[in-house]
């Protein structure tokens, strides 16, 4: 059964189907996973609950076959964990009892099929046919509907010219990528390429309008929201009425991490989505440091010379955040009460939560979550996780996954239950890189590998955004001729000296710094708790 779907050159193959089989009675199983082998389908086994769950999170299944009766974790028990990390996952259960209860119970949690034991082989074919018949119709449609709307992705792309344009782009882009992934591994390809081409006219668009952009907002009181006047546009507006808020920002948190986040967060409320745009570059001593201060980096480097820590210098660039709040308040005349919380580990947010009662009688409270970002820089630095989050679907299921057992989970129902309001964001997002670009630099060039500055940077003008003065883009030049140079697409910076090696390291990892849509376009949600 493997279908071949031509379309717009694209050749799409669907393969043969692969199945989990959960029974604690593993050895009974040869039988069913010899027939099935015949057939061309692959099977991997698991003998308990638990093990099913652990194995459902790192592989994709087409069925999932699932004993009722198990000791410890029961069938249903499984069904109820399985669909809360993969919803739309069929499950089969197989069971030896037929009462009715049961029964009810597991179409009630939205089973594809069940089967009575003793299960006879050509029962379990006739399953997997009605499934996967269902499931390639299903994907037809998918494809057809793509398919129409292909082509007016691209005139789409070609003929933005606002940033508002480009918002709804990224938003189809993204939702159509989470759609076409959960039919087929296969049609991933299919919108990646749209998602290269936009990047590149994006990256076109950035280069004409940033400077443009920055000085329009300083002119004209900030028309277009980014990072230096998030407070002003968006917080101020609503602790000015008296609300209490929390300002939640997750580091390196992406739209395509909120789409797949979403439904567990809208549990306790209502949610009012947009996108603003990081500064360049999209990097936390200068993104996340011009969002609390409400400077550019060039003002807070003539502002608090003694607080910007230069690219050179071996010091963390983002231990004065709660400073800068307290002088962005001061600044604007507001004396409302605050808190600032940086969250690195799972006593940090439990620590948040225990004086919970606390914090909430402030106006404002801020909290930095960073396991997004430290998730990003292990899989640079550590082989396990570059193999469990080796594209960006598996990136997004690791966020998911953490999100819905994290203590931010729990604490977003306490701020619903106490009727704040929520600002959920981020400072910057990050890419996938694929694309090693060599470029020369000397010893006090930075190590970012989607942006660099110096006084001596050798590379093709063509391949990158440049910035030759960079007070005119509200950026600090340590030495008069220091230039920017940013990353593009999926491309990084790696030195011609070990190009090779360092390209076997970084190639396929996440990193940020750089313009794409990801980097840059930063989810924005003001979350309102639902009133029953």
């Amino acid at each position: 059964m493997v279908y071949v779907i031509e379309m717009h050159n694209f050749v799409v193959y669907m393969s043969k189907a692969h199945f989990l089989w959960v029974d604690d009675e593993i050895d009974l199983l040869k039988p069913y996973i010899l027939f099935l082998e015949e057939k061309g389908y692959k099977t991997m086994c698991a003998g308990n609950g638990h093990d099913a769950i652990e194995i459902s999170r790192t592989n994709k299944f087409d069925i999932i076959f699932l004993d009722e009766h198990m000791p410890g974790l029961s069938g249903l028990e499984t069904l109820v964990e399985l669909k809360k990390d993969s919803p739309d996952i069929p499950v089969v259960i197989i069971t030896k009892s037929e009462d009715e209860g049961i029964m009810n119970q597991a179409i009630g949690r939205n089973i594809s099929d069940y089967l009575i034991k003793p299960v006879n082989p050509n029962q379990v074919l006739l399953t997997i046919k009605k499934i996967l018949e269902k499931k390639r119709l299903v994907n037809e449609a998918v494809i057809s509907n793509y398919s129409n709307e292909y082509i007016d992705l691209f005139d789409e792309i070609y003929n933005c010219s606002s940033l508002s344009d480009w918002k709804n782009v990224y938003k189809r882009l993204v939702r159509r990528e989470l759609e076409l992934e959960q039919r087929d591994d296969s049609l991933k390809s299919m919108i990646d390429n749209q998602k290269v081409e936009a990047n590149t006219f994006f990256a076109k668009f950035v280069r004409k309008n940033y400077k443009s952009w920055i000085e329009k907002t300083h002119n004209q009181s900030g028309q277009t929201v980014m990072s230096y006047n998030l407070f002003e546009k968006k917080v101020f507006p609503i602790i000015d009425r008296g609300e209490k808020l929390y300002f939640i920002l997750i580091d390196n948190f992406r739209l395509d991490q909120w789409e797949v986040v979403r439904e567990v967060v809208c549990k306790y409320f209502e949610s009012d989505e947009d996108l603003y745009l990081s500064i360049v570059p999209t990097a936390t001593p200068y993104s996340r440091n011009s969002i609390f201060s409400g400077l550019m980096p060039i003002e807070i480097s003539e502002k608090f010379p003694e607080l910007w820590i230069h690219e050179s210098e071996d010091k963390g660039k983002n231990e004065s955040e709660k400073h800068f709040i307290e002088s962005l308040l001061f600044r604007t005349g507001r004396d409302a009460s605050f808190s600032y919380n940086k969250v690195n580990t799972k006593g940090d947010a439990e620590n948040i939560i225990d004086k919970f009662n606390e914090i909430d009688k402030n106006s404002l409270n801020v909290l930095v979550f960073n396991f997004i970002d430290m998730l990003s820089h292990s899989g640079t630095d550590s082989k396990l996780m570059r193999e469990l989050a080796p594209d960006d679907a598996a990136y997004r299921s690791l966020t998911k996954t953490w999100f819905m057992y994290s203590p931010l989970n729990s604490l977003l129902k306490k701020i619903a239950e106490s009727g704040s309001k929520v600002i959920l964001t981020s400072d910057h997002g990050a890419i996938r890189v694929n694309k090693g670009l060599k470029i020369k630099g000397d010893s006090r060039t930075n190590s970012n590998l989607r942006y660099k500055l110096g006084r001596s940077l050798a590379y093709d003008p063509k391949t990158v955004f440049e910035i030759i003065h960079p007070k005119n883009y509200g950026l600090p030049a340590p030495n008069i001729s220091t230039r920017y140079i940013f990353a593009q697409n999926r491309d990084f910076f790696l030195y011609p000296n070990s190009y090779n090696h360092f390209l076997n390291i970084f190639e396929n990892s996440f990193q940020h710094g750089g313009v794409s849509m990801e980097e840059m376009m930063v989810p924005l949600v003001i979350l309102s708790p639902k009133k029953n």
